[in-house]
């Protein structure tokens, strides 16, 4: 009998960290994990971490790296599994009625929200206890972005139902306060090059509204009022096609000015603009269906990838 009760807590165990993981959606890591490497990359013109102090291998390598593995758990599983999980709570009567959301931990009633809504603050707490390990403005920075996932979910502000207000939430938190985060992860937050974050907010505007259109009957049905429910899926596609060329046009211009961008990427980047434009308009202006839109999202980032690989070897001084 004990041994069974024994098996049956170890699969109860099991199966609870098997959720967490699931309302983390490691999928999103890299949603902010990016513009952390490119903060990091920004403030130390490495394109690999350490790589100045390991290669050749030197006591120094491991005192390099720290801080920057450090980073990736906080900005990866941490601050994800707390914004993510009070959101889930928060949101778990319109996630009944969303069909993506059948298998979710929550609304699938593996997870009750009052357990999602200890998860959160464990997590948010984990979070700002290793960022101190690192520095002090890095903890700021993290704080940051937690607060706005918090004020995005939570009442009485909830910013989701507040239409502009859920883009820029979002915005701000992945394409502001990640590059931030990557340049404080190693160095102190003066100097930072303001316009960077800048284009990541126009680039994180760009790519989330397509995710609010994805929600957008859901959400509707739900009585979510998000920008796409306010002002409708092709009012909002045109908010983000707005944000996306704004971020092409940014880029060129930083180039031709060689300001963060090196002079010599202004033609790569000047020929890659209309492209990824093009791109987004005819694989997210086109599309209706959730899945062709979360197809469009992806493909789309993948092109973007390009232009921002080029930039990383020139800023870094390989190319």
């Amino acid at each position: 009998m004990r041994v069974r009760e024994g098996v049956r807590t170890a699969a109860s165990g099991g199966r609870f960290l098997l959720d967490l993981w699931l309302v983390a959606r490691p999928a999103l890591w890299l949603v902010s994990l990016v513009p952390f490497y490119v903060g990091h990359l920004l403030a130390t013109r490495w394109l690999i971490a350490g790589q100045d102090v390991c290669v050749p291998p030197g006591r120094g390598c491991p005192e390099a790296l720290a801080p920057v593995l450090t980073g990736l758990v906080v900005w990866g599983p941490l601050v994800w599994l707390a914004v993510l999980a009070i959101n889930d709570a928060r949101d778990l009567e319109g996630d009944r009625r969303n069909p993506r959301k059948d298998d979710a931990p929550l609304a699938g009633g593996r997870m009750s929200a009052r357990a999602a809504t200890v998860v959160a603050h464990v997590a948010a707490v984990a979070a700002l206890a290793v960022a101190w390990t690192v520095r002090p403005a890095f903890t700021l920075v993290t704080l940051g972005f937690l607060v706005l996932g918090w004020l995005y979910s939570v009442p009485p502000v909830r910013l989701k139902d507040r239409p502009g207000f859920d883009v820029a939430t979002n915005a701000v938190a992945v394409g502001g306060c990640a590059p931030v985060a990557g340049w404080t992860v190693v160095r102190p937050i003066d100097g930072f090059p303001w316009v960077m974050a800048v284009l990541g907010v126009l680039v994180a505007v760009a790519l989330y509204v397509p995710t609010a259109v994805t929600d957008y009957r859901a959400d509707l049905a739900s009585g979510y009022t998000t920008i796409a429910v306010r002002l409708g899926p092709r009012a909002a596609y045109r908010i983000g096609l707005t944000a996306w060329t704004a971020a092409c046009a940014l880029t060129v211009l930083l180039a031709a000015r060689g300001q963060v961008f090196p002079h010599r990427v202004l033609w790569p980047q000047a020929i890659s603009a209309p492209i990824l434009v093009a791109a987004y308009h005819r694989l997210l202006g086109r599309a209706r269906e959730p899945a062709e839109i979360v197809h469009g999202i992806i493909t789309v980032s993948w092109i973007f990838l390009i232009p921002c690989g080029i930039f990383a070897l020139a800023y870094t001084n390989v190319l």
